[in-house]
């Protein structure tokens, strides 16, 4: 890189989440001499001719300034140094030197391990347990170069002591006086939202005994309903349906998780608290017919909580867990070191190698 002209990086993507994975180290590379960031893609709609992009749709509530966001029309026509992406299918400009793909979450359906996301020089990989199956699945070799130990920037606030619970929960409206059950399904179709969402609140609510944190998917695959604006009849003093993009904050000040097969399961171990799963057998099915299924629910899969399988049990099943929250704390702390490479400073080891291998050259 020469003195005079700077390092271009560029990141690319179609939801929420996946800016968010690449957030911690954006505002680290924004504050950097002679670089310059730009983000792209944006809110994609399907259509016959291929995919439309709302790159403000995107990025305009992510607070990035309107210079650095770029339509896909326009890096067409412009090259970088870097190309930073968390989902599969890369959105590319017209050239870039390095693609380094830095993922959005992994859990037992492991989406991430498919030949489609080798086309990438670097992988910032999340933790062993990602690392081995990549290898396992014949991706990446032993001692692989491109695979690069990082740990996944997007937690680091969850364990470094950045966050404030009681400035979190004034912020989401709740008082402090009862436990907080925060429900996060994945997106994929058939998840514990589209079969049992209603339900679940409505049962949950009616105990009057939690604080209730709905969270729904920011990009689900069924787009034939907006559960955030569906959901609103259900709010009341102790229930909220959040509309913020960044979960972290919500994982922090939860005393308990509801999910199904969301990645959000494998972060929230990292906190070493109960966690209730869902049973959803028709989306397990799907996912272990679908084409290169890396579905593995033998190594962790829902060993680190309860599993539901009918709504009636849902209120014991949570009561016992927070009365009993130390019961699974071995398999839950097992899982955090095998799923994350450097908890907490995740961002820090990034910085590190891109210094090393990238901004000297």
């Amino acid at each position: 890189m020469s003195p005079t002209q700077p390092l271009r990086i560029l990141f690319t993507g179609y939801a929420p989440v996946h800016f968010l994975c690449f957030r911690p180290l954006y505002e680290r590379l924004i504050e950097m001499p002679n670089v310059e960031v730009f983000v792209s893609g944006g809110l994609r709609t399907k259509t016959d001719s291929g995919y439309l992009y709302d790159e403000k749709g995107l990025y305009a509530p992510l607070n990035i300034h309107k210079d650095q966001i770029l339509s896909v029309d326009e890096i067409q026509n412009q090259d970088f140094d870097v190309l930073f992406s968390a989902h599969t299918k890369l959105i590319m400009p017209r050239s870039v030197k390095k693609k380094i793909q830095i993922f959005h979450g992994i859990s037992y359906r492991n989406k991430s391990i498919r030949p489609e996301n080798m086309g990438c020089d670097y992988y910032f990989l999340i933790g062993p347990y990602q690392h081995r199956s990549f290898i396992k699945a014949g991706l990446l070799e032993e001692n692989d170069p491109r695979a690069i130990e990082v740990g996944f920037m997007k937690t680091d606030r969850l364990v470094n002591g950045q966050l404030n619970k009681s400035a979190i929960m004034q912020q989401m409206g709740f008082k402090e006086e009862r436990p907080l059950v925060i429900f996060a399904p994945t997106g994929a179709k058939r998840n514990a939202m589209e079969l049992h969402g209603e339900d679940l609140i409505q049962r949950l609510s009616a105990t009057n005994k939690y604080n209730v944190l709905v969270k729904p998917h920011d990009h689900p695959k069924n787009k034939k309903i907006s559960w955030f604006e569906y959901l609103k009849q259900y709010e009341t003093e102790h229930c909220k349906v959040s509309n913020e993009l960044d979960v972290i904050p919500q994982l922090y000040i939860a005393d308990l998780l509801i999910s199904d097969a969301s990645s959000v399961v494998n972060e929230y171990s990292l906190l070493d608290r109960p966690i209730v799963f869902i049973d959803t057998p028709t989306l397990i099915e799907k996912a272990a017919d679908a084409k290169n299924s890396m579905l593995d629910l033998d190594t962790w899969g829902r060993k680190g909580g309860m599993v539901v399988d009918d709504l009636a049990h849902l209120e014991e099943t949570i009561d016992y867990s927070l009365a009993h929250s130390s019961e699974k704390s071995d398999i839950r702390k097992a899982m955090a070191e095998d799923f994350f490479y450097n908890p907490g400073h995740a961002t820090d080891v990034a910085m590190d190698w891109l210094k090393e291998n990238i901004f000297k050259g």
